[in-house]
Protein backbone atom coordinates (compact mmCIF):
# COMPACT_ATOMS: atom_id res chain seq x y z
CA UNK A 1 0.00 0.00 0.00
CA UNK A 2 1.30 3.60 -1.03
CA UNK A 3 0.38 7.03 -0.03
CA UNK A 4 -0.18 9.83 -2.13
CA UNK A 5 0.58 13.27 -1.34
CA UNK A 6 -1.88 15.91 -2.32
CA UNK A 7 -0.58 16.69 -5.20
CA UNK A 8 -0.34 13.09 -6.03
CA UNK A 9 3.16 12.52 -6.71
CA UNK A 10 4.02 9.13 -5.43
CA UNK A 11 7.82 9.13 -5.54
CA UNK A 12 7.93 11.90 -2.67
CA UNK A 13 6.50 9.70 0.07
CA UNK A 14 7.90 6.37 1.71
CA UNK A 15 5.16 3.29 1.38
CA UNK A 16 3.06 2.73 3.97
CA UNK A 17 3.94 -0.39 6.12
CA UNK A 18 1.32 -2.24 5.43
CA UNK A 19 -0.37 -4.80 8.11
CA UNK A 20 -1.91 -8.48 8.29
CA UNK A 21 -4.54 -9.90 11.02
CA UNK A 22 -2.79 -8.93 14.38
CA UNK A 23 -0.76 -5.81 13.47
CA UNK A 24 2.29 -7.02 11.38
CA UNK A 25 3.86 -4.53 9.74
CA UNK A 26 5.49 -6.00 6.04
CA UNK A 27 7.36 -2.99 5.04
CA UNK A 28 10.15 -2.02 7.94
CA UNK A 29 13.34 0.07 6.43
CA UNK A 30 14.35 2.25 9.47
CA UNK A 31 18.25 2.44 7.97
CA UNK A 32 16.51 3.81 4.80
CA UNK A 33 16.32 7.82 6.03
CA UNK A 34 13.58 8.82 3.96
CA UNK A 35 11.52 5.61 5.28
CA UNK A 36 12.56 6.76 8.85
CA UNK A 37 11.77 10.93 8.86
CA UNK A 38 8.54 10.00 7.18
CA UNK A 39 7.10 6.88 8.49
CA UNK A 40 9.62 4.61 10.99
CA UNK A 41 10.54 7.14 13.71
CA UNK A 42 6.60 8.09 15.59
CA UNK A 43 5.62 3.70 14.68
CA UNK A 44 8.87 3.43 16.94
CA UNK A 45 8.69 5.86 19.39
CA UNK A 46 5.06 4.65 20.10
CA UNK A 47 6.11 0.55 20.05
CA UNK A 48 8.92 1.87 22.39
CA UNK A 49 6.70 4.00 24.88
CA UNK A 50 4.40 0.64 25.36
CA UNK A 51 7.21 -1.73 25.56
CA UNK A 52 8.79 0.03 28.82
CA UNK A 53 5.71 0.26 30.49
CA UNK A 54 5.13 -3.68 30.02
CA UNK A 55 8.75 -3.96 30.82
CA UNK A 56 8.71 -1.68 34.27
CA UNK A 57 5.84 -3.71 34.87
CA UNK A 58 7.73 -6.80 34.60
CA UNK A 59 10.94 -5.48 36.88
CA UNK A 60 8.69 -4.23 39.52
CA UNK A 61 7.03 -7.62 39.88
CA UNK A 62 10.18 -9.45 39.60
CA UNK A 63 11.79 -7.51 42.61
CA UNK A 64 8.47 -7.21 44.66
CA UNK A 65 10.04 -9.45 46.80
CA UNK A 66 13.08 -7.57 47.22
CA UNK A 67 11.50 -5.14 49.27
CA UNK A 68 8.50 -7.23 50.73
CA UNK A 69 10.78 -9.85 52.40
CA UNK A 70 11.72 -6.71 54.74
CA UNK A 71 8.04 -6.45 56.03
CA UNK A 72 6.84 -10.49 55.84
CA UNK A 73 8.71 -10.72 59.54
CA UNK A 74 6.28 -7.72 60.73
CA UNK A 75 3.26 -9.12 59.40
CA UNK A 76 3.66 -12.18 61.06
CA UNK A 77 6.11 -14.80 59.20
CA UNK A 78 9.03 -16.14 61.24
CA UNK A 79 11.68 -16.39 58.62
CA UNK A 80 15.44 -16.36 59.27
CA UNK A 81 17.93 -13.72 57.43
CA UNK A 82 18.82 -16.64 55.97
CA UNK A 83 15.84 -17.43 54.48
CA UNK A 84 15.08 -14.24 53.31
CA UNK A 85 18.05 -14.11 50.97
CA UNK A 86 17.12 -16.93 49.36
CA UNK A 87 13.85 -15.54 48.94
CA UNK A 88 15.44 -12.54 47.05
CA UNK A 89 17.27 -14.81 45.72
CA UNK A 90 14.73 -16.95 43.46
CA UNK A 91 13.27 -14.96 41.22
CA UNK A 92 16.07 -13.40 39.73
CA UNK A 93 17.25 -16.89 39.04
CA UNK A 94 14.19 -17.98 37.55
CA UNK A 95 13.92 -14.51 35.57
CA UNK A 96 17.42 -15.58 34.28
CA UNK A 97 16.73 -18.64 32.79
CA UNK A 98 13.70 -17.56 30.79
CA UNK A 99 15.26 -14.93 28.80
CA UNK A 100 16.48 -16.94 26.55
CA UNK A 101 13.00 -18.85 25.82
CA UNK A 102 11.33 -15.31 26.37
CA UNK A 103 13.76 -13.51 23.49
CA UNK A 104 13.00 -16.35 21.21
CA UNK A 105 9.18 -15.62 21.42
CA UNK A 106 9.80 -12.62 19.88
CA UNK A 107 10.89 -14.09 16.57
CA UNK A 108 8.56 -16.75 16.90
CA UNK A 109 5.25 -15.21 17.62
CA UNK A 110 6.37 -11.03 17.16
CA UNK A 111 6.64 -8.50 19.41
CA UNK A 112 3.34 -7.26 20.03
CA UNK A 113 2.00 -10.43 20.72
CA UNK A 114 4.52 -11.56 23.06
CA UNK A 115 4.26 -8.45 25.06
CA UNK A 116 0.49 -9.36 25.52
CA UNK A 117 1.28 -13.10 26.82
CA UNK A 118 4.30 -12.04 29.15
CA UNK A 119 2.28 -9.14 30.21
CA UNK A 120 -0.65 -11.62 31.29
CA UNK A 121 1.61 -13.80 33.24
CA UNK A 122 2.24 -11.47 35.97
CA UNK A 123 -0.84 -11.94 36.92
CA UNK A 124 0.44 -15.18 38.39
CA UNK A 125 3.23 -13.61 41.07
CA UNK A 126 1.02 -11.08 41.78
CA UNK A 127 -2.35 -13.14 42.79
CA UNK A 128 -0.36 -15.90 43.93
CA UNK A 129 1.59 -12.94 46.12
CA UNK A 130 -1.99 -11.58 47.13
CA UNK A 131 -3.21 -14.64 48.65
CA UNK A 132 -0.05 -16.13 50.25
CA UNK A 133 0.83 -13.21 52.52
CA UNK A 134 -2.82 -12.76 53.95
CA UNK A 135 -2.46 -17.08 55.34
CA UNK A 136 -0.12 -16.97 58.85
CA UNK A 137 -0.05 -20.55 57.64
CA UNK A 138 1.54 -20.24 54.93
CA UNK A 139 4.62 -22.66 54.77
CA UNK A 140 8.01 -20.97 53.30
CA UNK A 141 8.22 -23.42 50.76
CA UNK A 142 4.81 -21.71 49.25
CA UNK A 143 6.39 -18.62 49.72
CA UNK A 144 9.21 -19.74 47.42
CA UNK A 145 7.11 -21.17 44.70
CA UNK A 146 5.29 -18.21 44.12
CA UNK A 147 8.52 -16.01 44.73
CA UNK A 148 9.49 -18.42 41.59
CA UNK A 149 7.11 -17.26 39.24
CA UNK A 150 7.61 -13.52 39.90
CA UNK A 151 10.86 -14.73 37.68
CA UNK A 152 8.45 -13.76 34.66
CA UNK A 153 8.59 -10.66 35.20
CA UNK A 154 12.39 -10.99 34.59
CA UNK A 155 12.27 -12.31 31.27
CA UNK A 156 10.16 -9.36 30.20
CA UNK A 157 13.32 -7.32 29.62
CA UNK A 158 15.00 -9.61 27.48
CA UNK A 159 12.00 -10.19 24.83
CA UNK A 160 10.95 -6.28 25.04
CA UNK A 161 15.43 -5.12 24.29
CA UNK A 162 15.21 -8.40 21.59
CA UNK A 163 11.68 -6.41 20.34
CA UNK A 164 12.85 -3.04 19.85
CA UNK A 165 16.27 -3.68 18.84
CA UNK A 166 14.39 -4.41 15.63
CA UNK A 167 12.50 -0.48 15.53
CA UNK A 168 15.34 1.39 15.88
CA UNK A 169 18.18 1.91 13.06
CA UNK A 170 21.51 1.47 14.25
CA UNK A 171 22.59 5.14 15.38
CA UNK A 172 20.22 5.41 17.57
CA UNK A 173 19.82 1.71 19.35
CA UNK A 174 22.05 2.34 22.08
CA UNK A 175 19.39 5.53 23.30
CA UNK A 176 16.31 3.29 22.25
CA UNK A 177 17.84 0.39 24.00
CA UNK A 178 19.01 2.43 26.39
CA UNK A 179 15.47 4.09 27.33
CA UNK A 180 13.82 0.90 26.94
CA UNK A 181 15.93 -0.61 29.82
CA UNK A 182 15.95 2.31 31.88
CA UNK A 183 12.14 2.49 31.71
CA UNK A 184 12.23 -1.20 33.21
CA UNK A 185 15.09 -0.68 35.80
CA UNK A 186 12.68 1.99 37.03
CA UNK A 187 10.17 -0.58 37.92
CA UNK A 188 12.67 -2.12 40.75
CA UNK A 189 13.33 1.90 42.17
CA UNK A 190 9.55 2.42 42.26
CA UNK A 191 8.19 -0.79 43.74
CA UNK A 192 11.32 -0.22 46.54
CA UNK A 193 9.47 3.40 46.80
CA UNK A 194 5.83 2.80 47.16
CA UNK A 195 5.40 -0.51 48.40
CA UNK A 196 6.23 0.49 51.98
CA UNK A 197 3.21 3.17 51.43
CA UNK A 198 0.51 0.62 49.56
CA UNK A 199 0.86 -1.90 52.04
CA UNK A 200 1.18 0.39 55.51
CA UNK A 201 4.15 0.60 56.29
CA UNK A 202 4.63 4.03 55.28
CA UNK A 203 4.94 5.18 58.71
CA UNK A 204 8.66 3.87 59.07
CA UNK A 205 8.76 5.28 55.18
CA UNK A 206 8.34 8.94 56.60
CA UNK A 207 5.56 10.32 54.19
CA UNK A 208 2.49 9.34 55.20
CA UNK A 209 0.76 7.53 58.36
CA UNK A 210 0.62 3.67 58.77
CA UNK A 211 -1.99 2.38 58.52
CA UNK A 212 -3.67 1.61 62.11
CA UNK A 213 -4.60 -2.52 61.43
CA UNK A 214 -0.84 -3.31 60.54
CA UNK A 215 0.67 -3.72 57.46
CA UNK A 216 -0.95 -5.51 54.24
CA UNK A 217 1.41 -6.68 51.52
CA UNK A 218 -1.46 -7.88 49.40
CA UNK A 219 -2.41 -4.08 48.48
CA UNK A 220 1.14 -3.75 46.49
CA UNK A 221 -0.23 -7.43 44.65
CA UNK A 222 -3.51 -6.07 43.65
CA UNK A 223 -1.82 -2.70 41.95
CA UNK A 224 0.46 -4.61 39.77
CA UNK A 225 -2.18 -7.03 39.00
CA UNK A 226 -4.38 -4.67 37.53
CA UNK A 227 -1.81 -2.44 35.54
CA UNK A 228 -0.75 -5.91 34.10
CA UNK A 229 -4.19 -6.28 32.97
CA UNK A 230 -3.79 -2.52 31.55
CA UNK A 231 -0.07 -3.55 30.08
CA UNK A 232 -2.20 -6.50 27.91
CA UNK A 233 -4.73 -4.14 26.84
CA UNK A 234 -2.07 -1.54 25.43
CA UNK A 235 0.20 -4.24 23.69
CA UNK A 236 -3.21 -5.49 21.50
CA UNK A 237 -4.14 -1.84 21.08
CA UNK A 238 -1.37 0.08 20.54
CA UNK A 239 1.91 -2.13 19.31
CA UNK A 240 2.86 -3.89 16.59
CA UNK A 241 4.73 -7.15 15.12
CA UNK A 242 7.56 -6.69 12.51
CA UNK A 243 7.52 -9.13 9.66
CA UNK A 244 11.14 -8.95 9.45
CA UNK A 245 11.74 -10.43 12.85
CA UNK A 246 10.31 -13.22 12.40
CA UNK A 247 12.95 -15.92 12.63
CA UNK A 248 13.14 -19.71 13.39
CA UNK A 249 14.35 -21.25 16.52
CA UNK A 250 17.53 -22.82 15.27
CA UNK A 251 18.95 -19.61 13.62
CA UNK A 252 18.04 -17.87 16.68
CA UNK A 253 20.09 -20.80 18.22
CA UNK A 254 22.92 -20.40 15.79
CA UNK A 255 24.24 -17.18 18.06
CA UNK A 256 25.57 -19.52 20.81
CA UNK A 257 28.25 -20.20 18.39
CA UNK A 258 29.36 -16.99 18.15
CA UNK A 259 32.32 -16.44 20.73
CA UNK A 260 31.70 -12.93 21.78
CA UNK A 261 28.12 -13.67 22.71
CA UNK A 262 29.85 -15.72 25.86
CA UNK A 263 32.46 -12.64 26.01
CA UNK A 264 29.67 -9.99 26.46
CA UNK A 265 27.55 -12.12 28.77
CA UNK A 266 29.96 -13.06 31.02
CA UNK A 267 30.78 -8.62 30.96
CA UNK A 268 26.96 -8.34 31.81
CA UNK A 269 27.23 -10.18 34.81
CA UNK A 270 29.63 -7.56 35.57
CA UNK A 271 26.55 -5.07 35.00
CA UNK A 272 23.57 -5.82 35.15
CA UNK A 273 23.64 -8.82 37.22
CA UNK A 274 25.38 -6.57 39.92
CA UNK A 275 22.65 -3.97 39.35
CA UNK A 276 19.71 -6.57 39.81
CA UNK A 277 21.34 -8.34 43.08
CA UNK A 278 22.73 -5.01 44.60
CA UNK A 279 19.16 -3.94 44.22
CA UNK A 280 17.43 -7.02 45.41
CA UNK A 281 20.18 -7.00 48.34
CA UNK A 282 20.56 -3.43 49.05
CA UNK A 283 17.14 -3.11 51.60
CA UNK A 284 18.36 -6.91 54.02
CA UNK A 285 21.89 -4.85 53.80
CA UNK A 286 20.32 -2.12 55.57
CA UNK A 287 18.07 -3.46 57.96
CA UNK A 288 20.69 -5.89 58.97
CA UNK A 289 23.42 -3.53 59.81
CA UNK A 290 21.76 -0.21 60.53
CA UNK A 291 18.76 -1.45 62.45
CA UNK A 292 17.84 -1.87 65.98
CA UNK A 293 13.88 -3.31 66.55
CA UNK A 294 12.93 -2.28 69.55
CA UNK A 295 9.38 -3.53 69.67
CA UNK A 296 6.36 -4.58 67.17
CA UNK A 297 6.36 -1.76 64.13
CA UNK A 298 9.26 0.17 66.01
CA UNK A 299 12.90 0.58 66.21
CA UNK A 300 16.33 2.90 66.30
CA UNK A 301 18.72 3.24 63.55
CA UNK A 302 18.33 3.55 59.96
CA UNK A 303 15.06 2.69 58.16
CA UNK A 304 15.58 1.14 54.83
CA UNK A 305 12.52 2.06 53.11
CA UNK A 306 14.06 5.62 53.20
CA UNK A 307 17.22 4.60 50.82
CA UNK A 308 16.86 1.13 49.83
CA UNK A 309 15.35 2.71 46.30
CA UNK A 310 17.89 5.08 45.42
CA UNK A 311 20.40 2.52 44.41
CA UNK A 312 18.08 1.40 42.02
CA UNK A 313 16.60 4.79 40.89
CA UNK A 314 20.62 5.75 40.49
CA UNK A 315 21.21 2.53 37.99
CA UNK A 316 18.11 2.86 36.28
CA UNK A 317 18.48 6.84 34.96
CA UNK A 318 22.18 6.39 33.84
CA UNK A 319 21.74 3.24 32.05
CA UNK A 320 19.97 5.75 28.69
CA UNK A 321 23.48 8.16 30.01
CA UNK A 322 25.54 4.69 29.04
CA UNK A 323 23.99 4.18 25.94
CA UNK A 324 24.15 7.94 25.03
CA UNK A 325 27.60 8.15 25.81
CA UNK A 326 28.40 4.85 23.68
CA UNK A 327 26.45 6.13 20.46
CA UNK A 328 29.03 8.93 20.42
CA UNK A 329 32.58 7.60 22.09
CA UNK A 330 31.82 3.75 21.32
CA UNK A 331 30.18 1.48 23.98
CA UNK A 332 33.61 -0.57 24.25
CA UNK A 333 35.13 2.27 26.16
CA UNK A 334 32.40 3.59 27.81
CA UNK A 335 32.33 -0.12 29.24
CA UNK A 336 35.60 0.03 30.58
CA UNK A 337 35.13 2.93 32.04
CA UNK A 338 31.85 1.60 33.95
CA UNK A 339 34.47 -1.30 35.03
CA UNK A 340 37.32 1.06 36.81
CA UNK A 341 34.31 3.09 38.55
CA UNK A 342 32.97 -0.45 39.98
CA UNK A 343 36.46 -1.54 40.99
CA UNK A 344 36.76 2.07 42.85
CA UNK A 345 33.36 1.85 43.81
CA UNK A 346 33.59 -1.75 45.45
CA UNK A 347 37.12 -0.94 47.47
CA UNK A 348 35.31 1.92 48.77
CA UNK A 349 32.54 0.11 50.18
CA UNK A 350 35.05 -2.41 51.77
CA UNK A 351 36.59 1.00 53.56
CA UNK A 352 33.22 1.33 55.04
CA UNK A 353 32.26 -2.33 56.34
CA UNK A 354 35.88 -1.90 58.02
CA UNK A 355 34.13 0.73 59.65
CA UNK A 356 31.28 -1.10 60.92
CA UNK A 357 30.89 -3.20 64.45
CA UNK A 358 28.81 -5.97 63.94
CA UNK A 359 25.35 -6.33 65.80
CA UNK A 360 25.08 -8.92 68.48
CA UNK A 361 21.72 -11.01 67.58
CA UNK A 362 20.44 -11.19 71.27
CA UNK A 363 19.48 -7.45 71.30
CA UNK A 364 19.08 -5.39 74.06
CA UNK A 365 21.74 -2.27 74.85
CA UNK A 366 24.59 -3.85 72.87
CA UNK A 367 22.55 -3.93 69.83
CA UNK A 368 21.57 -0.52 70.03
CA UNK A 369 25.48 0.42 70.87
CA UNK A 370 26.66 -1.56 67.74
CA UNK A 371 23.35 0.49 65.71
CA UNK A 372 24.31 3.50 66.93
CA UNK A 373 28.05 3.51 65.90
CA UNK A 374 26.94 1.95 62.44
CA UNK A 375 24.59 4.81 61.68
CA UNK A 376 27.23 7.38 61.62
CA UNK A 377 29.07 5.54 59.15
CA UNK A 378 25.77 5.04 56.50
CA UNK A 379 25.97 8.40 54.66
CA UNK A 380 29.58 7.22 53.78
CA UNK A 381 28.41 3.59 52.92
CA UNK A 382 25.12 4.89 50.97
CA UNK A 383 27.39 7.63 48.71
CA UNK A 384 29.62 4.75 47.59
CA UNK A 385 27.16 2.45 47.29
CA UNK A 386 25.28 4.85 44.92
CA UNK A 387 28.44 5.41 42.61
CA UNK A 388 28.30 1.61 42.26
CA UNK A 389 24.80 1.84 41.14
CA UNK A 390 25.73 4.57 38.97
CA UNK A 391 28.71 2.63 37.01
CA UNK A 392 26.47 -0.95 36.57
CA UNK A 393 23.84 1.64 34.90
CA UNK A 394 26.16 3.45 32.65
CA UNK A 395 27.88 -0.15 32.14
CA UNK A 396 24.49 -1.51 31.15
CA UNK A 397 23.86 0.67 28.61
CA UNK A 398 27.19 0.52 27.44
CA UNK A 399 27.08 -3.40 26.90
CA UNK A 400 23.66 -3.16 25.11
CA UNK A 401 25.25 -0.62 22.34
CA UNK A 402 27.82 -3.24 21.98
CA UNK A 403 25.81 -5.95 20.72
CA UNK A 404 24.32 -4.83 18.07
CA UNK A 405 27.94 -2.95 16.48
CA UNK A 406 29.41 -6.59 17.20
CA UNK A 407 27.34 -8.70 14.35
CA UNK A 408 26.64 -5.47 12.44
CA UNK A 409 30.92 -4.96 12.08
CA UNK A 410 30.68 -8.79 11.49
CA UNK A 411 28.56 -8.17 8.74
CA UNK A 412 30.34 -5.01 7.72
CA UNK A 413 33.19 -6.77 7.01
CA UNK A 414 31.85 -9.93 5.40
CA UNK A 415 30.15 -7.73 1.93
CA UNK A 416 30.68 -5.08 -0.16
CA UNK A 417 29.83 -2.06 0.40
CA UNK A 418 26.64 -1.01 -1.21
CA UNK A 419 25.50 -4.15 -1.98
CA UNK A 420 22.71 -6.25 -1.98
CA UNK A 421 24.50 -8.84 0.06
CA UNK A 422 25.59 -5.79 2.25
CA UNK A 423 21.91 -4.88 3.14
CA UNK A 424 20.70 -8.57 3.45
CA UNK A 425 24.12 -9.24 5.65
CA UNK A 426 23.42 -6.20 7.88
CA UNK A 427 19.51 -7.31 8.83
CA UNK A 428 20.42 -11.10 9.68
CA UNK A 429 23.21 -8.73 11.87
CA UNK A 430 20.22 -6.91 13.78
CA UNK A 431 18.33 -10.66 13.91
CA UNK A 432 21.20 -12.09 15.57
CA UNK A 433 22.03 -8.96 17.78
CA UNK A 434 18.32 -9.31 19.05
CA UNK A 435 18.71 -13.21 19.26
CA UNK A 436 21.92 -12.59 21.67
CA UNK A 437 20.10 -10.17 23.56
CA UNK A 438 18.44 -13.19 25.04
CA UNK A 439 21.71 -14.90 25.59
CA UNK A 440 23.64 -12.75 27.15
CA UNK A 441 21.04 -10.99 29.28
CA UNK A 442 20.18 -14.55 30.47
CA UNK A 443 23.09 -15.05 31.81
CA UNK A 444 24.05 -11.66 32.92
CA UNK A 445 21.07 -11.94 35.00
CA UNK A 446 22.32 -14.67 36.80
CA UNK A 447 24.51 -12.29 39.09
CA UNK A 448 21.06 -11.08 39.81
CA UNK A 449 20.94 -14.78 41.77
CA UNK A 450 24.41 -15.17 43.03
CA UNK A 451 24.90 -11.68 44.49
CA UNK A 452 22.05 -12.37 47.28
CA UNK A 453 23.37 -15.68 47.66
CA UNK A 454 26.92 -14.41 48.54
CA UNK A 455 25.70 -12.07 51.01
CA UNK A 456 24.30 -15.10 52.74
CA UNK A 457 27.34 -16.99 52.53
CA UNK A 458 27.22 -20.41 54.96
CA UNK A 459 30.37 -20.90 55.15
CA UNK A 460 30.54 -17.48 56.87
CA UNK A 461 28.82 -17.29 60.41
CA UNK A 462 28.73 -13.68 61.23
CA UNK A 463 26.70 -11.07 58.81
CA UNK A 464 28.98 -8.57 58.47
CA UNK A 465 31.96 -10.89 57.73
CA UNK A 466 29.92 -12.37 55.12
CA UNK A 467 29.45 -9.08 53.49
CA UNK A 468 33.01 -8.21 53.72
CA UNK A 469 33.85 -10.97 52.04
CA UNK A 470 31.59 -10.87 49.41
CA UNK A 471 32.50 -7.41 48.42
CA UNK A 472 35.86 -9.07 48.36
CA UNK A 473 35.35 -10.80 45.42
CA UNK A 474 33.27 -8.92 43.48
CA UNK A 475 36.31 -6.13 43.62
CA UNK A 476 38.47 -9.24 41.83
CA UNK A 477 35.71 -10.19 39.30
CA UNK A 478 35.44 -6.34 38.77
CA UNK A 479 39.11 -6.62 38.05
CA UNK A 480 38.82 -9.64 35.38
CA UNK A 481 36.14 -8.13 33.16
CA UNK A 482 38.35 -4.88 32.97
CA UNK A 483 41.13 -6.68 31.93
CA UNK A 484 38.56 -8.42 29.57
CA UNK A 485 37.15 -5.30 28.51
CA UNK A 486 40.78 -3.72 27.30
CA UNK A 487 42.10 -6.88 25.83
CA UNK A 488 39.41 -7.94 23.15
CA UNK A 489 37.76 -4.51 22.63
CA UNK A 490 40.01 -1.60 23.47
CA UNK A 491 43.27 -2.63 22.64
CA UNK A 492 44.34 -1.03 19.38
CA UNK A 493 44.93 -3.93 16.84
CA UNK A 494 42.20 -6.02 17.69
CA UNK A 495 39.71 -6.88 15.08
CA UNK A 496 36.39 -4.86 16.95
CA UNK A 497 38.20 -2.08 18.30
CA UNK A 498 39.50 -1.28 15.20
CA UNK A 499 35.83 -1.20 14.06
CA UNK A 500 34.51 1.03 16.97
CA UNK A 501 32.61 -1.25 18.96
Amino acid sequence: MTLTSPGGDLATRAPEPSRRRGRWIEDWRPEDPDFWETTGAPIARRNLVWSIFAEHLGFSVWLIWSVSSAFLVAQGFAFSPQQLFLLIAIPNLVGALIRVPYTLAVGRFGGRNWTMVSAGLLLVPTLGFAYAVTQPGTPYAVFCVIAATAGFGGGNFASSMANINFFYPARLKGAALGLNAAGGNLGVALIQLFLPVLVGGAGVFGLVQAGADGIHLERAAWVYAGLAVVAVLAACFRMDNLANARTDTRQQLSILKHRHTWVMAFLYIGTFGSFIGYSAALPLLIKLNFWHQTGPGSGSGIEFAYYAFLGALVGSVTRPLGGHLADRYGGARVTLLAFGGLVLGTLGILGTLAMLTPIPAAGGAAQSAAVDTNTEVFPLFLGVFLLVFACTGIGNGSTYKMIPAIHRADAIQATVEDSPERELALLDGTRRSSAAVGIIGAVGALGGFLIPITFNSPWVSEPLAATRSAFAVFTAFYVVCLAVTWTVYCRRGQRYADAGV
